[in-house]
């Protein structure tokens, strides 16, 4: 996700020469290197740089792994806006490894970031700024579009609806491919109709002025094929289904925050 951010702002027209890394992969710390971005394996306090020589710092790590890379940098964000894409991981936690700090600001992306085609929601503590918003909002736009969110928790809903979406949609993707081999069609073609299909009628549910159920309604005739299909997604319940497996997704993000945050 970090490069997937980095990418966009370097397509917006941001300095490469305004940006470090810090990665213990030497394989992503040499993809930013070709880039034009210095990366190292640690943000060395030996190269003279100064408590507050980052504006912004961003946090792109797992949830299990914050707390450490928090506190190895603790020094470095007293005057920076802290930027952290972790599930999960609360905003009083990262307060509190910080020793205080009020300056954060929460964002949930998704992988279609890494082609500019994320969605992210962002939520902001009370101790950040209009410049420290429009910061944050710089960073996120050039990976795709956000939402700002009014309370924290609802990062936990964005978490299980759109950061884990794709994955969703990836495995209805797969099924439709198998659907499509099992009535005959070889691989290639399984794959083009089940992906061009996704990507037309997304497209179509982003212009349309009409909701996705109303969509819906218009290619299901009565008695027709698409009918046939959703009757039998309906009596197996998928729709439900969908439903308590997203809400398990947002149950998930909050038992991280409690297991990653608390320890």
């Amino acid at each position: 996700m970090a490069a997937a951010l980095i990418g966009g702002m370097l397509r917006e027209g941001v300095s490469a020469s305004s940006l470090r890394v810090v990665d213990v992969s030497e394989t992503a710390r040499t993809r930013f290197a070709q880039q034009g971005v210095t990366a190292s394996a640690q943000w060395d306090p030996g190269t003279g740089e100064t408590r507050s020589d980052a504006d912004v710092v961003v946090f792109a790590v797992k949830p299990q792994q914050m707390r450490q890379a928090v506190s190895s940098v603790k020094s470095k964000c007293a005057g920076a806006l802290v930027v952290s894409i972790a599930a999960g991981i609360r905003c009083g936690d990262i307060a509190r490894w910080l020793g205080g700090h009020d300056r954060i600001v929460r964002v949930m992306p998704n992988t279609p970031a890494l082609i500019g085609e994320g969605v992210a929601g962002i939520f902001a503590t009370p101790g950040t700024g209009p410049e420290d918003r429009r910061a944050a909002q710089t960073i996120v736009a050039a990976a795709g579009k956000s939402v700002w969110l009014d309370e924290e928790v609802q990062l936990d809903a964005v978490t299980a609806v759109s950061g884990s979406g794709p994955g969703y949609v990836f495995y209805f993707i797969e099924a439709l491919e198998e659907a499509a081999r099992s009535l005959g069609l070889d691989a290639e073609a399984a794959r083009m109709l089940a992906i061009e299909t996704f990507r037309g009628a997304a497209q179509l549910a982003a212009t349309s002025a009409d909701s996705p159920a109303e969509l819906r309604a218009k290619v299901t005739s009565a008695g027709g094929t698409t009918h046939s299909a959703i009757t039998s997604m309906e009596k197996a319940d998928v729709g439900a289904q969908i439903v308590q497996a997203v809400q398990k997704a947002a149950a998930r993000a909050r038992e991280m925050g409690d297991e990653f945050g608390n320890e």
